[in-house]
Protein backbone atom coordinates (compact mmCIF):
# COMPACT_ATOMS: atom_id res chain seq x y z
CA UNK A 1 0.00 0.00 0.00
CA UNK A 2 1.13 3.59 -0.71
CA UNK A 3 0.42 6.33 1.32
CA UNK A 4 -2.68 7.49 -0.65
CA UNK A 5 -3.95 3.57 -0.56
CA UNK A 6 -4.16 3.74 3.35
CA UNK A 7 -7.55 3.85 4.65
CA UNK A 8 -9.99 1.62 6.49
CA UNK A 9 -11.24 -0.41 3.25
CA UNK A 10 -7.56 -1.54 2.43
CA UNK A 11 -6.75 -2.24 5.78
CA UNK A 12 -9.39 -4.90 6.19
CA UNK A 13 -8.86 -5.98 2.86
CA UNK A 14 -5.05 -6.45 3.12
CA UNK A 15 -5.61 -7.80 7.07
CA UNK A 16 -9.49 -9.32 7.21
CA UNK A 17 -8.77 -10.04 10.72
CA UNK A 18 -8.99 -6.30 11.76
CA UNK A 19 -12.54 -6.88 11.36
CA UNK A 20 -13.45 -9.24 14.08
CA UNK A 21 -11.06 -7.42 16.08
CA UNK A 22 -12.24 -3.90 16.24
CA UNK A 23 -15.69 -4.90 16.16
CA UNK A 24 -15.23 -7.08 19.68
CA UNK A 25 -16.14 -6.56 22.93
CA UNK A 26 -13.60 -7.88 25.67
CA UNK A 27 -16.48 -7.23 28.72
CA UNK A 28 -19.33 -8.86 27.07
CA UNK A 29 -16.81 -11.43 25.03
CA UNK A 30 -19.31 -10.73 22.02
CA UNK A 31 -19.56 -7.69 19.33
CA UNK A 32 -20.29 -3.89 20.65
CA UNK A 33 -24.10 -3.31 20.09
CA UNK A 34 -25.48 -0.28 18.27
CA UNK A 35 -27.24 1.16 20.84
CA UNK A 36 -28.48 3.61 18.95
CA UNK A 37 -32.13 3.47 16.49
CA UNK A 38 -30.70 5.19 14.12
CA UNK A 39 -30.39 2.39 11.52
CA UNK A 40 -33.37 0.33 12.65
CA UNK A 41 -34.92 0.87 9.48
CA UNK A 42 -32.49 -1.04 7.70
CA UNK A 43 -34.27 -4.05 9.33
CA UNK A 44 -32.88 -7.31 11.34
CA UNK A 45 -29.93 -6.79 12.87
CA UNK A 46 -29.81 -3.40 13.42
CA UNK A 47 -31.85 -2.69 16.14
CA UNK A 48 -30.64 -1.49 19.57
CA UNK A 49 -29.31 -4.13 21.25
CA UNK A 50 -28.16 -6.11 18.11
CA UNK A 51 -24.18 -6.69 17.80
CA UNK A 52 -22.40 -5.18 14.66
CA UNK A 53 -21.36 -7.77 12.43
CA UNK A 54 -18.78 -7.49 9.91
CA UNK A 55 -21.05 -7.78 6.78
CA UNK A 56 -22.11 -3.98 8.31
CA UNK A 57 -18.79 -2.64 7.19
CA UNK A 58 -18.09 -4.46 3.96
CA UNK A 59 -19.29 -4.82 0.36
CA UNK A 60 -20.49 -1.94 -1.96
CA UNK A 61 -22.26 0.30 0.38
CA UNK A 62 -20.77 0.71 4.26
CA UNK A 63 -23.72 0.81 6.77
CA UNK A 64 -21.62 3.28 9.48
CA UNK A 65 -20.30 6.66 8.01
CA UNK A 66 -18.28 9.40 10.14
CA UNK A 67 -20.68 12.14 11.16
CA UNK A 68 -19.80 14.18 8.66
CA UNK A 69 -20.86 12.03 5.65
CA UNK A 70 -24.35 11.78 7.43
CA UNK A 71 -27.05 14.74 6.45
CA UNK A 72 -27.79 17.56 8.55
CA UNK A 73 -31.31 15.78 9.48
CA UNK A 74 -29.45 13.05 10.59
CA UNK A 75 -26.70 15.25 12.43
CA UNK A 76 -29.85 16.47 13.95
CA UNK A 77 -31.44 13.73 15.09
CA UNK A 78 -28.68 12.43 17.13
CA UNK A 79 -27.70 15.54 18.51
CA UNK A 80 -31.15 15.78 19.71
CA UNK A 81 -31.72 12.00 21.07
CA UNK A 82 -28.08 10.84 21.84
CA UNK A 83 -26.85 14.51 23.63
CA UNK A 84 -24.00 13.71 20.42
CA UNK A 85 -21.87 16.82 19.64
CA UNK A 86 -18.60 17.22 17.56
CA UNK A 87 -16.14 19.66 18.37
CA UNK A 88 -13.88 21.21 15.56
CA UNK A 89 -10.42 20.76 15.61
CA UNK A 90 -9.23 24.15 16.62
CA UNK A 91 -11.21 23.88 20.06
CA UNK A 92 -10.14 19.89 20.46
CA UNK A 93 -6.75 21.91 19.86
CA UNK A 94 -7.47 24.66 22.65
CA UNK A 95 -8.72 22.33 25.55
CA UNK A 96 -5.79 19.56 24.79
CA UNK A 97 -3.11 22.86 25.09
CA UNK A 98 -4.79 23.53 28.60
CA UNK A 99 -4.20 19.70 29.84
CA UNK A 100 -0.83 19.70 28.51
CA UNK A 101 0.05 23.74 30.24
CA UNK A 102 -1.24 22.00 33.43
CA UNK A 103 1.53 18.74 32.70
CA UNK A 104 4.35 20.97 31.64
CA UNK A 105 3.52 23.76 34.08
CA UNK A 106 3.91 26.09 31.09
CA UNK A 107 2.28 27.22 28.23
CA UNK A 108 2.98 27.43 23.92
CA UNK A 109 4.59 24.18 24.19
CA UNK A 110 3.26 22.06 21.30
CA UNK A 111 2.07 25.08 19.24
CA UNK A 112 0.97 28.57 19.31
CA UNK A 113 -2.48 29.48 19.04
CA UNK A 114 -3.40 32.17 16.33
CA UNK A 115 -6.13 34.87 16.67
CA UNK A 116 -8.19 32.86 13.92
CA UNK A 117 -8.26 29.30 15.60
CA UNK A 118 -5.48 27.84 13.49
CA UNK A 119 -2.09 26.64 15.27
CA UNK A 120 1.59 26.94 14.73
CA UNK A 121 3.82 23.99 15.72
CA UNK A 122 6.96 25.16 18.17
CA UNK A 123 9.83 23.83 17.21
CA UNK A 124 10.05 20.99 19.12
CA UNK A 125 8.51 19.92 22.72
CA UNK A 126 11.07 20.91 25.53
CA UNK A 127 11.21 18.85 28.55
CA UNK A 128 12.49 20.52 32.28
CA UNK A 129 14.73 18.42 34.16
CA UNK A 130 12.12 16.61 36.66
CA UNK A 131 10.05 15.01 33.78
CA UNK A 132 10.66 13.81 30.85
CA UNK A 133 9.21 12.49 27.20
CA UNK A 134 9.09 9.09 28.30
CA UNK A 135 7.31 10.42 31.10
CA UNK A 136 4.58 11.91 29.10
CA UNK A 137 4.25 9.03 26.53
CA UNK A 138 3.44 6.70 28.89
CA UNK A 139 1.28 9.32 30.98
CA UNK A 140 -2.53 7.67 31.00
CA UNK A 141 -4.94 9.81 28.86
CA UNK A 142 -8.94 9.42 28.91
CA UNK A 143 -11.18 11.20 26.58
CA UNK A 144 -14.71 10.35 28.01
CA UNK A 145 -17.53 9.69 25.88
CA UNK A 146 -15.23 9.71 23.16
CA UNK A 147 -17.11 9.62 19.73
CA UNK A 148 -15.44 9.46 16.70
CA UNK A 149 -11.88 10.15 19.18
CA UNK A 150 -11.02 13.69 17.93
CA UNK A 151 -9.06 14.61 21.52
CA UNK A 152 -7.24 11.08 20.95
CA UNK A 153 -6.49 11.37 17.22
CA UNK A 154 -7.21 14.45 15.21
CA UNK A 155 -6.78 12.63 11.52
CA UNK A 156 -9.66 14.96 10.47
CA UNK A 157 -11.88 17.97 11.51
CA UNK A 158 -14.96 16.33 13.34
CA UNK A 159 -17.31 19.35 12.00
CA UNK A 160 -15.38 20.18 8.58
CA UNK A 161 -14.07 16.47 7.39
CA UNK A 162 -11.10 18.15 6.74
CA UNK A 163 -7.99 15.85 6.48
CA UNK A 164 -4.80 17.17 9.00
CA UNK A 165 -1.20 16.20 8.08
CA UNK A 166 0.76 14.46 10.43
CA UNK A 167 2.95 17.33 11.38
CA UNK A 168 -0.13 19.68 12.50
CA UNK A 169 -2.51 16.83 14.70
CA UNK A 170 -2.78 17.78 17.93
CA UNK A 171 -4.66 14.97 19.53
CA UNK A 172 -3.50 13.18 23.01
CA UNK A 173 -1.86 9.87 20.88
CA UNK A 174 -0.44 12.54 17.88
CA UNK A 175 1.35 14.58 20.56
CA UNK A 176 2.98 11.30 22.10
CA UNK A 177 3.86 10.39 18.04
CA UNK A 178 5.39 13.99 17.96
CA UNK A 179 7.30 13.73 21.17
CA UNK A 180 8.59 9.90 19.89
CA UNK A 181 9.88 10.84 16.88
CA UNK A 182 11.65 13.63 17.86
CA UNK A 183 13.75 11.78 20.65
CA UNK A 184 14.19 8.05 19.07
CA UNK A 185 16.69 7.40 16.72
CA UNK A 186 16.52 3.55 16.38
CA UNK A 187 13.86 2.00 15.05
CA UNK A 188 13.04 -0.68 16.94
CA UNK A 189 12.47 1.65 19.92
CA UNK A 190 10.26 3.97 17.82
CA UNK A 191 7.77 1.21 17.89
CA UNK A 192 8.41 0.18 21.39
CA UNK A 193 7.48 3.65 22.37
CA UNK A 194 4.63 3.74 19.61
CA UNK A 195 3.16 0.71 21.74
CA UNK A 196 3.62 2.18 24.98
CA UNK A 197 1.96 5.71 23.89
CA UNK A 198 -1.21 3.30 22.48
CA UNK A 199 -1.52 1.45 25.71
CA UNK A 200 -1.63 4.99 27.68
CA UNK A 201 -4.34 6.49 25.63
CA UNK A 202 -7.85 5.38 26.61
CA UNK A 203 -11.56 6.52 25.40
CA UNK A 204 -15.35 4.68 26.40
CA UNK A 205 -18.43 5.64 24.04
CA UNK A 206 -22.41 4.60 24.18
CA UNK A 207 -22.98 4.49 20.46
CA UNK A 208 -21.76 1.55 18.74
CA UNK A 209 -21.05 3.42 15.19
CA UNK A 210 -19.68 6.05 17.04
CA UNK A 211 -16.94 3.93 19.10
CA UNK A 212 -16.39 1.75 16.04
CA UNK A 213 -15.39 4.63 14.02
CA UNK A 214 -13.07 5.71 16.91
CA UNK A 215 -11.08 2.33 17.09
CA UNK A 216 -10.45 2.76 13.13
CA UNK A 217 -9.07 6.39 13.60
CA UNK A 218 -6.77 5.21 16.35
CA UNK A 219 -5.83 2.32 13.94
CA UNK A 220 -5.09 4.33 11.11
CA UNK A 221 -3.19 7.30 13.05
CA UNK A 222 -0.80 4.58 13.99
CA UNK A 223 -0.53 3.65 10.57
CA UNK A 224 -0.22 7.18 9.35
CA UNK A 225 2.89 7.81 11.65
CA UNK A 226 4.28 4.25 11.09
CA UNK A 227 3.99 4.98 7.12
CA UNK A 228 5.71 8.27 7.75
CA UNK A 229 8.55 6.47 9.72
CA UNK A 230 9.49 3.56 7.40
CA UNK A 231 7.97 4.51 4.16
CA UNK A 232 5.41 1.40 4.47
CA UNK A 233 2.55 -0.30 6.01
CA UNK A 234 2.89 -2.71 9.03
CA UNK A 235 2.76 -5.92 8.44
CA UNK A 236 -0.48 -8.38 9.63
CA UNK A 237 1.21 -9.30 12.82
CA UNK A 238 1.61 -5.69 14.17
CA UNK A 239 -1.94 -4.32 12.95
CA UNK A 240 -3.29 -7.26 14.78
CA UNK A 241 -1.39 -6.67 18.17
CA UNK A 242 -2.04 -2.77 17.84
CA UNK A 243 -6.08 -3.35 16.96
CA UNK A 244 -6.28 -5.80 19.82
CA UNK A 245 -4.95 -3.38 22.24
CA UNK A 246 -7.37 -0.90 20.81
CA UNK A 247 -10.46 -2.66 21.75
CA UNK A 248 -9.04 -3.19 25.04
CA UNK A 249 -8.90 0.61 25.48
CA UNK A 250 -11.25 1.94 23.26
CA UNK A 251 -14.85 0.24 24.98
CA UNK A 252 -18.57 0.48 25.22
CA UNK A 253 -20.27 1.88 28.16
CA UNK A 254 -23.18 3.67 29.22
CA UNK A 255 -20.86 7.11 30.64
CA UNK A 256 -23.75 7.84 32.82
CA UNK A 257 -24.14 4.26 34.69
CA UNK A 258 -21.04 3.13 34.47
CA UNK A 259 -22.21 -0.31 32.93
CA UNK A 260 -22.58 -2.01 29.52
CA UNK A 261 -25.38 -0.49 27.85
CA UNK A 262 -29.02 -1.68 28.46
CA UNK A 263 -27.25 -4.24 30.40
CA UNK A 264 -29.16 -3.12 33.19
CA UNK A 265 -32.02 -5.74 34.69
CA UNK A 266 -34.95 -6.15 36.86
CA UNK A 267 -34.19 -7.84 39.80
CA UNK A 268 -36.85 -10.33 42.02
CA UNK A 269 -37.41 -9.50 45.40
CA UNK A 270 -36.86 -11.80 48.13
CA UNK A 271 -40.27 -12.97 49.64
CA UNK A 272 -40.28 -14.31 53.47
CA UNK A 273 -42.61 -17.17 53.85
CA UNK A 274 -43.41 -16.54 57.88
CA UNK A 275 -44.78 -20.13 58.14
CA UNK A 276 -44.97 -23.10 56.44
CA UNK A 277 -49.23 -22.50 56.20
CA UNK A 278 -48.91 -19.35 54.19
CA UNK A 279 -49.60 -19.76 50.66
CA UNK A 280 -46.37 -18.91 48.79
CA UNK A 281 -46.42 -15.34 47.05
CA UNK A 282 -45.67 -14.23 43.67
CA UNK A 283 -42.21 -12.93 43.25
CA UNK A 284 -42.06 -9.42 42.96
CA UNK A 285 -40.22 -7.69 40.52
CA UNK A 286 -38.55 -4.58 41.17
CA UNK A 287 -36.25 -2.50 38.74
CA UNK A 288 -32.73 -1.98 38.76
CA UNK A 289 -31.25 -0.17 42.41
CA UNK A 290 -29.34 2.06 40.32
CA UNK A 291 -31.78 2.78 37.64
CA UNK A 292 -34.48 3.96 40.59
CA UNK A 293 -32.74 5.91 43.00
CA UNK A 294 -30.21 7.52 39.85
CA UNK A 295 -27.40 6.37 41.97
CA UNK A 296 -24.36 5.48 39.56
CA UNK A 297 -23.53 3.38 41.84
CA UNK A 298 -25.66 1.00 42.58
CA UNK A 299 -26.26 -0.17 38.88
CA UNK A 300 -26.62 -4.15 38.69
CA UNK A 301 -25.38 -4.03 34.96
CA UNK A 302 -22.60 -5.58 33.79
CA UNK A 303 -19.62 -3.42 34.66
CA UNK A 304 -16.39 -3.11 31.78
CA UNK A 305 -13.13 -4.64 31.63
CA UNK A 306 -10.42 -2.63 30.83
CA UNK A 307 -6.91 -3.95 30.37
CA UNK A 308 -4.00 -3.60 32.94
CA UNK A 309 -0.93 -3.08 30.55
CA UNK A 310 1.18 -3.04 33.87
Amino acid sequence: MTENDINIKSLYSFCPELIDILLYDNTTKKNIIWATDHYKNKGLGYSVTDEIKPCHLTGKVRAIRPRIEKSKAEQTKRSKDNAEVFTPSWIVNKQNNLADNAWFGKEDVFNIENPDGSWTPTEKVVFDDDKSWIDYVIDNRLEVCCGEAPYLVSRYDTVSGEKIENKNRTGILDRKFRVINENVTIDEEWLDYAIKAIKSVYGYEFQGDNLLIARENVLLDFVDYYFERFNESPNKDLLINVATIISWNLWQMDGLKYVVPFSCHNEVEKVVQLSLFDEPEEPKLDICPGCKANDPKKHNGRRCYIMDWE
